[in-house]
């Protein structure tokens, strides 16, 4: 495609996208729109039942007995989290507003505006319904043995269950707003293991989430402690779990980039190519029938911003289109109509 263009917003299947980026438009301000809030408030480890906190000692070595796993030593380390919230302009008190989850939020007082500077915009424009945002700062560190690794790489529904025991609690009580409970009304987003985060939450929590967006997803063999119900880890998502499950309500937008991450890690195990898991993935939720929008991002590295700026809001459109309030108009906050 052409410098700045992106797949169809109302399109599913596999796209492929520059290799010149250009921000969208909706990426920047306009002048007299109106203006969400963001605020931030921090979330210690002492007060968590489920992630006490840990860390690694010095990074593993491959286990003799089970190549598809490293030894890894840990040690118990509390976190301190910045959870920032970005509440439209439009919402109204009293209502139940969607929502989107997303990982590795930013630090505290070092908010990252893209997200909430095209929320504003397509809200405005009615091409998504006023949602609140809930960025998730990590709990520290990276893959095996660190905190981030134990909360994005688990395949399990602990993660999704901090999120909805700890955390939205809090955000409704430090902001006074009220949350849906329609999973079709939830949304979660990540980038690289936040972006397999992301999908883990809606895989084992479809009752609670059914929107994914994911960037250069970490669907790569990263889980530690080793699991004998998934020995590969997010790999096994598009190796046996997805091709073998019934359907899920899950609406899956999802991104790789041709030079995305290639075995950085010390095991040697074929299930550690970014570009070639996030393939099987689109594969296997292409041939299960999943809605799906596939794009294949030329010249562009792991996570690279250029191409968030130019998509991110694509993305959005695309995975929330469809999106009906649950409840009567009147106890819902204003929506969109469908592009």
């Amino acid at each position: 495609m052409g410098a700045g263009m992106n797949a169809p917003a109302n399109r599913n299947g596999d796209f492929e996208i520059g290799p010149d980026y250009r921000p969208a438009t909706e990426a920047r301000a306009v002048g007299g729109r109106p203006e969400g809030t963001v605020q931030q408030f921090v979330m210690d480890s002492k007060d968590s039942k489920l992630y006490p906190g840990i860390a690694r000692d010095a990074f593993g070595v491959v286990d003799p007995n089970n190549p598809r796993t490293l030894i890894v030593k840990t040690h118990a380390e509390p976190w301190q989290r910045a959870i920032t919230v970005y509440v439209p302009a439009q919402y109204r008190r009293g209502t139940q507003a969607p929502l989107i989850v997303v990982h590795d939020g930013p630090k505290l007082n070092e908010p990252d505006t893209l997200l909430p500077q095209v929320l504003d915009n397509l809200i405005y424009e009615h091409r998504v319904p006023p949602m609140i945002a809930v960025m998730v700062q990590n709990g520290g560190g990276d893959a095996q043995g660190s905190e981030r690794g134990l909360e994005y790489d688990t395949l399990s529904g602990k993660f999704a269950e901090f999120i909805e025991r700890e955390v939205l609690p809090r955000v409704e009580s430090h902001y006074h707003v009220e949350l849906t409970h329609d999973p079709n009304g939830r949304a979660a987003m990540g980038c690289s293991s936040g972006a397999a985060a992301a999908f883990t939450m809606a895989w084992f929590h479809p009752e609670w989430y059914h929107r994914v967006i994911s960037y250069s997803g970490t669907f790569v063999n990263q889980q530690w402690p080793f699991d004998t119900a998934s020995p590969g880890g997010a790999w096994d998502y598009h190796e046996t779990i997805v091709p073998d499950a019934q359907p899920k309500p899950i609406r899956v937008w999802m991104q790789v980039g041709d030079r995305d991450l290639l075995n950085p890690n010390v095991m040697r195990d074929d299930m550690h190519d970014w570009v070639a898991a996030n393939h099987r993935m689109a594969a296997a939720l292409k041939g299960k029938g999943y809605q799906y929008q596939y794009v294949f991002a030329l010249d562009a590295g792991h996570c690279e911003r250029k191409v968030r700026e130019q998509t991110l809001a694509e993305a959005l459109q695309w995975v929330w289109q469809g999106y009906k309030p649950a409840r009567a108009p009147h106890t819902e906050i204003a929506r969109r109509s469908d592009p």
